[in-house]
């Protein structure tokens, strides 16, 4: 797929060209590898759900359970929409789009893309949207 070879300690920097081949296939890599872990993550917790029932017989320990459960499965609810933006990201790295906002067409900077490879915006545009729906509850 990828002709790009990479070293094993290569991390992009501010100093080389922005997206260039290495710096695409590394974030493509990054990326790859968070949704391995999530889909393994979803696979272990398919399983424990199957394994368990719900047969505790003191009620405290069958609500503690419940409770447990439905956390679960809110973590990994929310785990599969981030698949989805890891998807997204995996589509821009294809299409030459990624790593630049969507707003305003500038490079998102390489620590924001680090730390939030699925990031659509940069700084400054996600603190406008966040300030803009912060007045927009206010009112």
């Amino acid at each position: 797929m990828s002709t790009v070879t990479l070293e094993p300690e290569y991390r992009p920097s501010e100093d080389e060209e922005f997206m260039n081949p290495k710096m695409q296939e590394y974030f493509r890599r990054k990326l790859l590898r968070w949704k391995t872990e999530l889909l393994r993550e979803s696979g272990e917790t398919i399983n424990h759900l199957q394994e368990g029932g719900l047969s505790e017989p003191d009620i405290a320990d069958r609500a503690s359970l419940e409770t447990d459960r439905s956390l679960e499965l809110r973590t990994r609810d929310r785990e599969r929409k981030l698949i989805s933006k890891i998807d997204a990201a995996l589509k821009r790295i294809e299409s030459n789009e990624y790593g630049y906002c969507e707003e305003t067409g500038e490079p998102i900077a390489i620590k924001r893309l680090e730390a939030r490879p699925i990031a659509t915006l940069s700084v400054e545009a996600q603190e406008r949207h966040e300030r803009m729906e912060r007045t927009q509850r206010d009112d």
